[in-house]
């Protein structure tokens, strides 16, 4: 069952923003898409149409959270749900691992700590609990030209803006991760998962997992 919905309201550096939890796709549906999610001369946003976000909303457990202004307006999102079924990361069982696939704020809105709301209020609820979450990140998906840093440089970021909702850096071998050394494989595990199953994440992380 999904945890409830959530709505907050938070004042930045750039007027009051609504972080809007488990939103479902119906919702989504009266919202208006930021323009600055599409392409750009060195990047393209992870998902240019709102129906992205509406179907993932769908998806069995899946959280999709937004943030909003003037109450109907998408000028950031984060993603959660299951990883897809021919990736490693299914492999952990049904239903323990849960993957943060996007994290993306529309440039005009940057750095006034959006993301960072999105983050906190996407792991502050029970479910996270009984999951290990992760958040793989690709250099060739950031947006190094709109953010003005170096890949690396970004890497700490992302590093910095996960850590405090438990996060922390995993090595693994998983060959796309391993194609750029700025690439990162970030995890959080729950209160609720036991050790077996924290062990057996520890050697999918290298592929040793017998299934």
């Amino acid at each position: 069952m999904k945890d409830t919905p959530r709505a907050i309201s938070w004042k930045t550096s750039r007027g009051n923003v609504t972080i809007r939890s488990r939103c479902t796709p119906r919702e989504i549906r009266t919202f208006i898409y930021d323009s600055q999610f599409g392409t750009h001369a060195h990047y393209r946003s992870l998902y240019t149409r709102r129906e992205s976000l509406e179907k993932h909303a769908d998806l069995p457990d899946a959280d999709v959270t937004l943030a909003l202004t003037d109450h109907n307006h998408i000028i950031g999102f984060g993603v959660l749900a299951y990883p897809e079924s021919e990736e490693r990361w299914s492999r952990l069982g049904a239903g323990l691992m849960m993957e943060v696939k996007a994290i993306e704020v529309s440039r005009s809105w940057r750095r006034a700590g959006v993301a960072k709301c999105i983050i906190q209020t996407m792991m502050n609820q029970p479910m996270v609990e009984d999951k290990i979450i992760y958040m793989v990140g690709y250099s060739w998906t950031w947006d190094l030209d709109g953010s003005g840093q170096s890949a690396q440089a970004y890497r700490r970021m992302l590093i910095r803006l996960f850590e405090p909702c438990g996060f922390q850096e995993y090595q693994t071998n998983e060959p796309n991760i391993c194609l750029k050394p700025e690439n990162i494989l970030l995890g959080r595990i729950g209160r609720n998962v036991a050790k077996d199953q924290r062990d057996n994440f520890k050697w999918l992380r290298f592929n040793l997992l017998n299934t």
